[in-house]
């Protein structure tokens, strides 16, 4: 087995559904049946992606996911959630989750989400050419995985830093949501742009001064976004 996958998931069909499928694709997953209980796992293993459900007995998901990227801001979380439930996927992006599919989902469609997460990470472990970009205040060491702004550390999430890595490597160069779920999520499936938004959304919270009006990540409306090559 190639990787190594923590599902928080309470009910068992699910859970046992999604374990056997990991399989396929050269996955080892363990799961933890309650909030609390998959934080203590967590703890204990060596994770490198966790598929996680909201609504979870003893601790739910959302405290599950903050009190994860309190301790470790890498490894991917992929969120489980309620179709009907759009906060609930909002909250799970805007506190760290990397991705989130609702249910009810299709087995591929997951498999796809946990691929591309991995190709990420994949990709990262490869060495570059070029290990550093500095434009305006901002700096990132692909080899060190930080970002810093003005000579402050930057507490990104690994799909923030990603994401922020692509538009600094593409100054001035528009990208459509669906783009950017492809090229930086892997997968573009028609309905997910609101990833990418709240993705942008955090992400300014945490570089611009101003974020309603943004000096890097520049709207382009009707479009999508770029990274100003201004600054």
């Amino acid at each position: 087995m190639n990787h190594k996958i923590l599902i928080i998931e309470d009910n068992p069909e699910i859970s046992n559904l999604i374990q056997l499928h990991l399989k396929d694709i050269q996955c080892q997953a363990d799961i933890a049946t309650d909030g609390l209980t998959g934080i203590e796992k967590f703890d204990g293993g060596d994770y490198e992606l966790v598929i996680l459900d909201i609504m979870l007995p003893v601790m739910d998901g959302l405290d599950v996911c903050k009190r994860i990227r309190g301790k470790n801001k890498l490894t991917p979380i992929i969120m489980l959630t309620s179709k009907s439930s759009e906060l609930d996927r909002v909250l799970g992006l805007e506190i760290g989750a990397d991705d989130y599919i609702t249910k009810p989902f299709s087995i591929p469609e997951l498999l796809a989400r946990v691929k591309a997460q991995f190709r990420r990470l994949d990709a990262m472990a490869l060495p570059s050419s070029r290990t550093q970009f500095s434009i305006g205040g901002l700096s990132i060491d692909t080899e060190k995985h930080i970002a810093t702004l003005d000579g402050k550390h930057l507490e990104l999430t690994a799909k923030e830093f990603d994401l922020l890595l692509h538009f600094a490597s593409h100054p001035g160069r528009v990208y459509s949501r669906i783009e950017l779920l492809n090229q930086v999520w892997g997968y573009s499936y028609e309905g997910y742009e609101h990833t990418v938004n709240s993705h942008i959304n955090r992400l300014r919270s945490k570089i611009e001064k101003d974020p309603a009006n943004p000096k890097y990540i520049l709207t382009v409306w009707g479009v999508g976004y770029k990274y100003s090559n201004e600054v």
